[in-house]
């Protein structure tokens, strides 16, 4: 590589670049431990208030008494072990992945506004939920469900990359946002016609589109949970690829990354992840803009931070978001997503305007 780089200067620039950048790719920092730590603290902090919070509180003796005696018959046990901590522990897996997943989507792409409902991902993958739900007898499976949303995300990534290349030079911001949003209005399009023409499942769909966790059990845990693993490992064995991505691709390449493989590799893994958690929680959008951003703010630009932060925070976030949305109007429901874009829309508008600031 040392030869490479001297007998190019482009490739001499790109790798004194990145030195000079200190360890966004050479030494990248690790987590620190305050943030860390802190991080974690919020995290089970989210999951007691989870736990506590609802149409019936449990005081927190009693949360962690049934979380103890489980199998005792106690009521507290009941809820507990039942209800609450299959949603609760659902709704921290959904946030994580789809935060680790934004995170994953803005460092391929060098887009600070890629996230999996804005490139299309989210949409595709209710889509294909969509066609299982109305088309497929249950009889042959829950598992054609993420099947199908799987094959539905990575359409319509695929097309909305494609698009956006084929708008302009390299990857604009601009034109993969315009390419995502076209491609999602297309796929709503197919799937609102779905819909009417199969109004016997047109209260279960609606229910799907708009986020929920309320009918969830231990058995959508189970369904999305081999899913996740993989999207949060290639993404987590990435992270250094992420940080060279972020310097271009004649950089990434002088620095002995193979710029396509790595590429695919994270883009398959955030998709097959929005795919798991889209299929049995439905469409929660924001939630990778929000978190990677935060995080970013607060603690550095390096995915190396970025991305094991956000998969904590992401968890927190959205187990928060879904405790607010079924107590604000209790005993009835928020959709989940309801709240995630009370919050994320303005944090979107404040991320577009940093990013024209800065030129991107």
């Amino acid at each position: 590589m040392t030869d490479r780089a001297g007998s190019d200067p482009r490739s001499a620039k790109g790798v004194a670049s990145a030195e000079s950048r200190q360890g966004p790719v050479v030494r990248s920092p690790h987590v620190p431990p305050l943030w860390l730590a802190a991080s974690l603290g919020l995290l089970l902090c989210a999951i007691l208030v989870g736990l506590m919070a609802g149409a019936a509180g449990i005081p927190i003796h009693d949360v962690l008494h049934g979380l103890m005696a489980r199998g005792s018959g106690s009521q507290s046990a009941a809820i507990v072990w039942r209800l609450r901590l299959p949603r609760v522990l659902l709704a921290g897996m959904v946030g994580g992945t789809l935060a680790v997943a934004g995170a994953a989507y803005q460092g391929v792409f060098s887009n600070p506004l890629a996230d999996p409902y804005l490139l299309g991902a989210a949409a595709g993958a209710e889509l294909g939920a969509t066609i299982a739900i109305a088309f497929i007898p249950a009889a042959l499976g829950a598992n054609t469900v993420p099947v199908l949303a799987f094959i539905g995300a990575a359409g319509a990534v695929g097309a909305a990359f494609v698009l956006g290349r084929s708008a302009g030079r390299g990857r604009s911001p601009t034109m993969l946002i315009l390419a995502g949003v076209a491609i999602a209005s297309f796929l709503t399009a197919i799937q609102t016609y779905i819909q009417q023409r199969e109004s016997g499942v047109l209260r279960q769909v609606y229910s799907f589109t708009l986020g929920r966790l309320g009918t969830v059990g231990w058995g959508s845990l189970r369904l999305a949970l081999p899913y996740v693993v993989v999207t949060v490992v290639v993404i987590m064995l990435h992270r250094r690829h992420l940080d060279v991505l972020s310097l271009g691709d004649d950089e990434a390449r002088s620095l002995g990354i193979n710029v396509g493989r790595a590429r695919l590799a994270l883009v398959v893994a955030a998709t097959i992840g929005t795919a798991a958690v889209v299929a049995v929680a439905g469409a929660i959008a924001f939630v990778g803009i929000i978190v990677p951003h935060t995080v970013r703010l607060a603690v550095g630009s390096s995915y190396r931070v970025v991305v094991p932060l956000s998969l904590i925070l992401g968890a927190a976030f959205l187990i928060l978001a879904d405790t607010l949305a079924r107590t604000i109007v209790a005993p009835a429901e928020l959709p989940i997503g309801v709240i995630t874009a009370f919050f994320g829309a303005p944090f979107f508008l404040v991320v577009l305007r940093r990013s024209r600031g800065l030129g991107r």
